[in-house]
């Protein structure tokens, strides 16, 4: 079969597909049928009970459900006073909300200490994994590198199939140590092999925090500032969890459920954060900045930015998709309480950086946004910035490559992956198994040579 052949077969196999696969929208409004598990107005079907985070966008004043500001909280503590406590004593973030996450209580400083000394001693990979696995096929999609190094951990696991809560909790936290290291000896590999760069493996410091290990073994120097260890840590912790309904924290449940081990979760979990719908939106609000530079002569004029954002939404402009990335979240309405967190330390980060002019422009365009998109498009709830529109110029400065930016993602998410892993297995004895209503005609069968 030549290349032509091979190609009018898949054409024709596609059409088919399309035909017989496309199902009328209609039938989802005549049964009542919830399209990605969300109502008509985008509201999450419960499907699940979790003391792990609550997502609050909007309160109930004289009995109607009016948006407000959102909130975030980690085991009923709300982000915001969190990041505030560990950032007024000078303590690194991450590894006392990975601890809060897990177990449900904060840390006293010796439990803190002594968590964060099991984290070290856990932050290493079999002999020869690096060699061996790593390095063998790299790749510039670091998800799949990154699930792929997961799964081969599971073969160096003998103690894979014990089912236990102590056993189980071990290979949790055992992941959220080393992910990092997967994650950016993944990248470095991909730099060397594919892009003939320098190659750099470096071991991580035991005595440093998570985010500061990240940048250690990322830097071909192993420096960083310490403002930018800090705003690593607030990222980390900012994107640790964000309810049981988000895509991949509800496949983290779902397979969670069928009494697969570890391993399987959460490579499970990272081919659900990879999808761009997920975890990939902030490498696109670094990619339609630039794009925004290149096509706007006068990034300071209000109206030559005000155009070029209508462009978007006229699918004129950058990826002709229609969408201002960094805008707009499924849940929240007036703000998402993450994108309000990063701002405060954003500003800063771009003038040590000396990004004082881009950070104008994002200002700019927080603002002027979400006016634009209630201009043009009928809205059922409020527009704000997101936490992914700050995180990738934030991991721009920290000059993290994009290959790394969903990666990061993940680093954080492991720990709230692992703290609804452990919920499930505590709380639940059923598969998930949710319904499908089939809407086709039964139909006879007809002999192969009759059709």
């Amino acid at each position: 079969m030549d290349k032509q052949d091979k190609q009018l077969i898949l054409d024709n196999l596609t059409s088919l597909c399309l035909k017989n696969g496309t199902i009328d929208p209609a039938l989802y409004a005549k049964y009542d049928v919830k399209r990605g598990l969300r109502d008509i107005n985008g509201k999450g079907v419960v499907t699940g009970l979790t003391r792990i985070s609550d997502i609050i966008s909007s309160k109930m004043v004289d009995g109607k459900s009016v948006p407000c500001d959102g909130i975030l909280r980690y085991r009923g503590i709300n982000i915001e006073d969190l990041c505030a406590g560990f950032i007024k004593d000078g303590r690194f973030g991450f590894e006392e909300t990975t601890y809060l996450l897990l177990f449900g209580k904060l840390p006293t400083l010796a439990e803190l200490d002594e968590f964060t000394h099991l984290l070290a001693h856990l932050r290493s990979l079999p002999t020869n994994f690096v060699r061996d696995v790593i390095m063998k096929a790299p790749s510039k999609d670091m998800m799949n590198t990154l699930a792929r190094s997961v799964l081969t951990l599971a073969c160096y696991d003998k103690a894979i199939d014990d089912n236990s809560l102590e056993n189980i909790m071990q290979q949790c936290i055992q992941l959220i140590s080393v992910f990092p290291m997967l994650a950016v000896y993944g990248y470095q590999a991909y730099n060397h092999y594919e892009r003939g760069k320098s190659l750099y493996i470096h071991r991580p410091d035991p005595k440093a925090s998570t985010a500061e290990n990240i940048l250690r073994l990322l830097r071909p120097d192993k420096s960083y500032t310490k403002l930018e260890a800090e705003i690593l840590d607030i990222a980390l912790v900012l994107h640790a969890e964000h309810g049981g309904g988000n895509n991949s924290t509800f496949t983290t449940h779902v397979v969670t459920s069928s009494g697969s081990d570890t391993y399987a979760v959460m490579a499970a979990a990272l081919g659900s954060l990879k999808g761009p719908k997920h975890g990939g939106a902030n490498i696109k609000v670094v990619q339609m900045f630039a794009d925004m530079k290149k096509h706007v002569s006068d990034t300071k004029d209000l109206d030559q930015v005000k155009d070029y954002l209508l462009k978007l939404l006229h699918k004129e402009a950058f990826d002709q998709k229609g969408l201002i990335y960094g805008m707009g979240h499924a849940i929240y309405s007036l703000s998402d309480p993450r994108a309000r967190i990063f701002r405060n330390y954003v500003k800063e980060l771009a003038h040590e950086k000396g990004r004082d002019e881009d950070y104008e422009l994002y200002s700019m365009v927080e603002t002027l946004a979400p006016k634009v998109i209630a201009e043009e498009r009928r809205i059922y709830k409020g527009v704000s910035a997101n936490v992914d529109f700050y995180s990738g110029f934030v991991y721009s400065m920290l000059d993290l490559p994009h290959e790394l930016f969903t990666p990061l993602f993940a680093m954080a998410r492991i720990s709230g992956w692992s703290a609804h892993r452990l919920e499930e297995l505590i709380n639940q004895d059923k598969i998930i198994r949710p319904s499908y209503q089939p809407v086709m005609e039964p139909r006879a069968y007809i002999p192969i040579e009759n059709r």
